[in-house]
């Protein structure tokens, strides 16, 4: 019997070939990679592409570190931290929420924390870190940087886990390390954990491990809302093919995972633990939300706003309108969707529909556009608005904390349209994103011959439910390779 032959390792895509619009920029340094050279084949030495892209999010970290230099080096204090556009949560809540004073969210009586379980021990975690006692302006200092640092580590491994299910496009994760809104937002809070948790639970997905994925995917749903969306892509692609047990796996997985962390708390102290729920029902529109636009526009111009209640109902109703829109097209499409699509999809849905958006929430859509729609020039045009949004949020709440000097400040309507503009540039992502489902012989994933490099189980599987029959396209039609963009 004849020896098995060894596993030719994969040419890789190659952006200045690949992408027409990184090309056009490429003339400078001597026009795009040869045709004859074998990227992924040929060893390339010390700079392998996982290294190269440690190195961009390590100088994207510096980069972030000096956006907070200002109030690093003078504090973080009200206007200044809004003027200069420094502002971040960690020194905030080490002084108002009692964290220098050795409070620890979810642990000390009667101590309330706003947010979930597992963001409430990783901040309390940290401020035990901080030497000295009390929440002095130096520990503050100190807790910005434990918290930037171990920050930074996560952001790396985001960058690295999303490298490793991009299947021959690692390169499209050069898009998360160096995002320039995530120079901007990854200081501000601890979403780039739960961002962190959600990639690796696609990660492990998309490497047939359904109960690691789970296990991921609900300590990030334990640590922030939005990784749990991500189980609706599952369920969806499990119904089309019909192959039940991963994604029932990965379910159960999960809510074991976030009962885990959150169960313990809920009997110990339940009102402390559900003050996160209450807090968010309760609150009236949040900061660049449509619902905060819309009361302040109507505020202007002498027209009524829309309290909590209302907001509560319409925001569920229409994101749960829009999670049903999903579901439909791709029971529908002629091509199964792939998963980072789906989840893509539900996810830049929430941030629309929902209450708040804060400028840090960007975090979580980069990875999912780096590997639902990996062109540069429709990430950059995305990239530009949120962080004119970026901006202009902080000129805003200047203006609303300070009463400073009228020069200094923002006035609303370019507020608004500043989130007009992070609203029309997230659904023109979508657009752009359902244009390839219908039509994916305009995928740039699936130009390369690939069918779902983050399906996992569903890579490659067959159609079982589809809700229109004579719009089904059997897998037979897209089993060859498809003709590698050159």
């Amino acid at each position: 019997m004849e020896p098995n032959p060894q596993r030719r390792p994969l040419r890789i895509v190659v952006p200045s070939r690949n992408d027409p619009f990184l090309r056009k920029f490429t003339e400078g340094i001597g026009g795009p990679l040869g045709r004859f050279t074998a990227p992924g084949v040929v060893t390339p030495g010390f700079f392998t592409v996982e290294r190269v892209l440690i190195l961009f999010t390590t100088v994207s970290a510096l980069l972030a570190v000096l956006v907070k230099m200002p109030c690093r080096a003078g504090g973080w204090s009200t206007p200044d931290h809004f003027y200069q556009a420094c502002y971040s949560d960690w020194p905030e809540l080490f002084g108002t929420r009692g964290l220098g004073e050795g409070v620890f969210p979810f642990f000390t009586e009667g101590a309330l924390f706003e947010y979930p379980v597992l963001l409430g021990l990783l901040a309390g975690a940290t401020a035990l870190v901080v030497p000295g006692e009390g929440a002095s302006a130096v520990r503050a200092l100190h807790y910005f940087d434990v918290n930037a640092f171990l920050a930074a580590g996560a952001w790396m491994v985001t960058v690295v886990a999303t490298m490793r299910m991009s299947g021959r496009r690692p390169w499209d994760a050069a898009m998360v390390a160096v995002a320039p809104a995530a120079i901007l937002a990854v200081f501000i809070n601890w979403d780039i954990w739960a961002v962190m948790l959600a990639t690796a639970g696609m990660l492990a997905f998309a490497r047939n491990r359904p109960l690691a994925a789970g296990v991921l995917i609900g300590l990030g749903t334990a640590l922030k809302l939005y990784p749990v969306l991500i189980l609706g892509a599952v369920l969806v692609l499990a119904l089309r093919t019909m192959r039940l047990r991963p994604a029932l796996l990965t379910f159960a997985a999960a809510g074991l995972a976030w009962a885990a962390v959150n169960l313990p708390f809920m009997l110990r102290d339940f009102e402390s633990w559900r003050f996160f729920l209450t807090f968010t029902s309760e609150r009236p529109a949040g900061f660049s939300s449509i619902w905060f636009a819309w009361n302040l526009t109507a505020e202007r111009y002498g027209g009524v706003g829309v309290d909590a209640g209302f907001i509560n109902f319409w925001a569920y109703a229409l994101f749960a309108l829009a999670c049903a829109g999903i579901a439909v097209l791709a029971l529908r499409s002629g091509r199964r969707p792939r998963l980072a699509q789906l989840a893509f999809l539900i996810v830049a849905a929430f941030i629309l529909t929902n209450k708040v958006y804060s400028p840090q929430f960007v975090l979580w859509l980069i990875p999912l556009v780096a590997l639902a729609r990996p062109r540069w020039r429709d990430f950059l045009i995305w990239q530009f608005f949120e962080v004119m949004h970026w901006w202009a949020i902080w000129m805003y709440l200047a203006k609303d904390t300070s009463g400073g000097a009228a020069q200094n400040n923002i006035d609303s309507p370019y507020y608004v349209l500043a989130v007009l503009g992070h609203v029309l540039a997230t659904a023109y992502l979508m657009y752009r994103v359902v244009a390839d489902i219908l039509h994916p012989d305009g995928d740039p994933v699936r130009r390369t011959g690939a069918d779902d490099p983050q399906g996992g189980p569903f890579d490659g599987a067959p159609d079982r439910l589809l809700l229109k029959r004579s719009n089904a396209v059997s897998l037979e039609a897209h089993a060859a390779p498809a003709k590698e963009a050159q």
